[in-house]
């Protein structure tokens, strides 16, 4: 069997190298949102997705919870677990086009409203924090009501 070599570790830097520095504003502001509001938070850049990732340490190893993801024409925060999350305001993307994952989309550094961020970067965490049961147990309650 192959063995498995460890990953490179990239720097969020050299992942923005390429993007407009409004991007790289946006992509600045939301990161120190989501350590503000998660700060044992584990940033990492994800290569092959080209975005940088956030994880949560769990009992039995790391919980995937947000993302951050400059494209060339926006950028999204996003939550892998988004479907779960309550969205009071109806704010997030993604219904409709995945099973699963939501996010929010800004074009520029003044359309990122902080306070609606910090509260779904909270969600996320905690939603992140529930265990597989608890979080099909969220779907099958707004199953019913819905």
């Amino acid at each position: 069997m192959p063995s498995r070599t460890p990953t490179e570790t990239i720097p969020p830097e050299a992942l923005l190298a390429d993007f407009p520095p409004g991007h790289v504003a946006m992509v600045e502001r939301l990161r120190t949102l989501v350590t503000d509001v998660v700060p044992d938070a584990i940033e990492r850049v994800r290569p092959r997705w080209r975005l940088l990732g956030y994880d949560l340490n769990r009992r039995r190893g790391t919980k995937f919870f947000a993302w951050i993801w400059p494209q060339p024409e926006h950028v999204h925060l996003g939550f892998p677990l988004g479907v779960v999350m309550t969205d009071p305001d109806g704010v997030m993307e993604g219904a409709g086009i995945t099973k699963e994952a939501r996010w929010l989309t800004y074009d520029s550094p003044e359309d990122i409203d902080e306070a609606v961020a910090r509260r779904l970067i909270e969600e996320a965490a905690r939603v992140a924090g529930m265990s597989h049961e608890e979080r099909h147990a969220v779907l099958v309650d707004r199953e019913l009501d819905g």
